[in-house]
């Protein structure tokens, strides 16, 4: 019977869960005790029982605090009333709108509406209309949702734009005090061609370390970030807004960005032909491709071009093509570029880093908003070097800030857990590949499974258990290393415009150089930095906790930006493919669960899943180990990698849910000298079995009424109890399900 006290978290199919403050593991909350509380709310709920697996199950015994964001939702007109349907299903329950609180909304636009009675365990929420964002099929209007559902901040506080429209235009001689003048030095961006804000500038020419014969050939690679720090200090309404936020949110055709555009696209960005404040990391990289020296320092630069990963690399392809020659000039230093990459890409193999080779895809959308087609990304070298250098640079900030023992954010990724490594373990030996895992695993062990799994059909599911089998980046003051990338010590330091974690570090990189501590808790330079076994200053504790705080800040914004992302791809997909719906494609199968499999379209990239229901009349089993199902009486295996062709059977747009059925060998050529699916063809293996059964058992009981005495009425009787429509239905379903189903 303890009591824990934590956050409810709701399920679209009506229970929850209490996310425990203590971080054991979460409680669960059936659907009654979902009715009295509403998805993020804060509450002390007591454990009652364990399941057979030992999870805990518990009741709500008190509401601790009422989650007062509104809530985004379509507005329906029911049987009289007003209700919101939540755009989140993990909210659980309509929301019931007095009829003067509806503010002028129609039926079936998108509102915000706040909360006036909480729910209770026998009524409904009621709530009034705050704001109307307009009709479901507005441009934009899936990211109007998304930012409002998962609480993205979009708009900067009056006292943020105004601090931002009282900044200069440019840069004053002031600002050039105590700065390195490398106006000179043909630095250059290279970022996408839909790219607005230019973190960083490279820069690399030869260089010959040592003399004699003891001398050997290396570059000197300049990494230029975007001086942010200069213009955001700690405490002002900027830096208020920025750690908010903590990170700029991307969507296909919209940013909303970290800071006002006026720094993320103006003031702060690297623009070709105009001098900016920058941050410089100086790098001396040896033949081998390790950074032999390293310092930081604050400089002015000017960035002699803008360049695309497009024409770098077509540049970089072919030295006497047009790109190259219209960039003649800035050729020497990109093929030196070129050849620092290659070095520190063979480093990073000697390393035993983790470098799978995985598909990205570009949403193309047309002017209204829709896409009109979903494209492979192509990784170039022009990708690579830039990635490479970002790489260097960040690891010359982490080693930086160790050195000096400083408080920073570094970003963590640890190695698999027990449990990961177990399943991992039992996957692989299930292969039967003679391949496995220490119990204390390193990076090149992950590598070398992959390099020698490559060349196999199922190296793609191989590739996405070693990537499951990971623990997600953090940042936190606590360094742990990055095991991914193989190294002991590795930060943000690359892009401040865009991640505040990036920021924190220029401003510790900045107290170092000027010999002083930053304080986060006061924002304020304080002392000298603590040297090796030196005292501790008052008040560490207290400072790490902060720095821990935001840490797991960033941490969670960073993941809450991925969700809405993911949640505006998902509904534009959804509503690409209700527009394909019975047409058919081939696809790969991207994941195996216990209720059916995921499939990826070759052609469309669009993910899907066919249900367990839809594999086939027989009893599918899970194979945990292999990651597969598999029939009992046929021995028919789904897993990860296997090739199959799927029919689109259903598109659920509130639910971001595409359903797809298989096609069987030679169905394709039957259905089509029949021409389209009707009635039983086009219901489901188990739905087309009932309908048989349920046609057989009329047949028997008309039989049956024409040899009684009474047949007629026998008959009539026979033919009320299962009318058509009782047939179809499998309950009662509400009114605002039909329309959703509708529309």
């Amino acid at each position: 019977m303890t009591e824990i006290e934590g956050t409810v978290n709701g399920h679209r199919d009506g229970h929850g869960f209490v996310q425990r403050d203590d971080g054991e593991p979460d409680l669960y909350l059936s659907p009654q005790e979902m009715r009295a509380v509403l998805h993020r709310d804060r509450v002390r709920a007591r454990i009652l029982r364990f399941d057979r697996k030992g999870r805990p199950e518990g009741r709500v015994v008190d509401i601790i605090e009422r989650r007062k964001t509104p809530i985004i939702g379509r507005l329906l007109h029911e049987g009289g009333s007003w209700i919101v349907a939540p755009e989140d299903k993990r909210y659980g329950q309509d929301i019931l709108i007095p009829k003067n609180a509806a503010a002028n909304a129609r039926a079936g636009q998108v509102v915000s509406v706040e909360l006036t009675e909480p729910p209770s365990m026998y009524s409904q929420p009621v709530g009034r209309v705050a704001e109307v964002l307009g009709e479901i099929d507005d441009p934009g209007m899936e990211i109007e949702i998304a930012v409002r559902k998962y609480e993205v901040p979009h708009r900067f506080s009056p006292e943020a734009l105004a601090q931002a429209a009282a900044l200069p235009d440019k840069l004053r001689a002031a600002d050039l005090k105590h700065r390195v003048d490398l106006r000179d030095v043909p630095l250059v961006t290279i970022d996408g061609e839909d790219a607005r804000d230019f973190d960083d500038a490279v820069y690399c020419e030869p260089h010959v370390q040592g003399k004699g014969k003891k001398a050997s050939k290396g570059w000197r690679l300049l990494v230029a970030i975007a001086d942010v720090s200069h213009y955001v200090k700690p405490g002002e309404a900027l830096d208020d807004d920025a750690f908010e936020r903590a990170t700029s949110v991307y969507f296909p055709r919209r940013v909303i960005p970290m800071l006002p555009e006026k720094l993320s696209n103006g003031l702060c960005s690297l623009n070709p032909e105009v001098d900016r404040l920058s941050m410089v990391c100086d790098m001396l990289v040896s033949a081998e491709g390790e950074v032999t020296a390293y310092q930081f320092y604050p400089a002015v630069i000017c960035s002699h071009a803008r360049l695309t990963y497009t024409e770098v690399a077509a540049a970089l392809l072919n030295s006497r093509g047009p790109e190259a020659t219209r960039r003649a000039a800035l050729m020497p230093q990109l093929l030196d570029l070129l050849d620092v990459y290659r070095a520190l890409l063979k480093a990073r193999a000697q390393r035993g880093a983790v470098d799978f080779e995985t598909t990205e895809t570009q949403i193309v959308c047309d002017d209204n908003g829709r896409i009109e087609k979903i494209v492979p990304r192509t990784r170039t070298e022009a990708h690579r070097l830039i990635e490479e250098a970002m790489l260097a640079a960040n690891v010359c900030a982490a080693d930086f800030i160790a050195g000096a023992e400083h408080a920073s954010l570094y970003r963590v990724h640890e190695g698999p857990t027990p449990e990961k490594r177990q399943t991992l373990q039992n996957y692989l030996r299930a292969l039967g590949l003679g391949l496995s895992v220490s119990d204390d695993p390193k990076p090149g062990e992950f590598q070398a499974i992959a390099a020698a799994t490559k060349d196999r059909p199922d190296a793609q599911q191989i590739h996405t258990m070693l990537l499951r089998s990971m623990q997600q980046a953090i940042y936190t003051p606590a360094n742990s290393g990055h095991f991914g990338l193989a190294y002991q010590a590795y930060t943000h330091f690359t892009s401040p415009i865009r991640r505040y974690p990036d920021l924190l570090v220029h401003r510790v990189i900045k107290a170092i150089l000027q010999s002083r501590r930053y304080h986060l808790s006061t924002g304020e330079l304080v002392g000298a930095p603590v040297r090796k076994g030196g005292k501790p200053p008052r008040g560490q504790a207290a400072e790490l906790e902060r720095w821990e705080q935001v840490g797991a800040h960033c941490s969670a914004n960073e993941r809450r930006a991925d969700e809405a992302s993911r949640d505006v791809e998902a509904w534009l997909k959804c509503r690409y493919m209700r527009e394909r719906l019975g047409e058919e494609y081939s696809g790969t199968v991207s994941a195996v669960t216990t209720f059916g499999v995921f499939v990826t379209l070759d052609a469309l990239y669009v993910e899907g899943l066919v249900h367990i229901t839809e594999l086939g009349s027989e009893y599918f089993r899970f194979d945990e180990a292999r990651q597969e199902l598999r029939g009992e009486r046929s021995g028919q295996r789904y897993a990860v990698g296997a090739r199959v062709r799927v029919q689109v059977s259903r598109v659920d747009l509130d639910g971001r849910r595409i359903d797809f059925r298989m096609v069987r060998e030679g169905e394709s050529d039957r259905l089509l000298a029949k021409g389209r699916p009707t009635g039983k063809e086009r219901l489901a293996p188990l739905e087309r079995v009932e309908a048989e059964d349920r046609v057989q058992k009329r047949a028997t009981k008309a039989a049956k009424a024409r040899q009684s005495p009474s047949g007629r009425t026998g008959a009539g009787k026979a033919k009320s109890k299962t009318s058509p429509r009782q047939d179809a239905a499998s309950g009662k379903t509400s009114s605002r399900r039909k329309a959703t189903r509708r529309r």
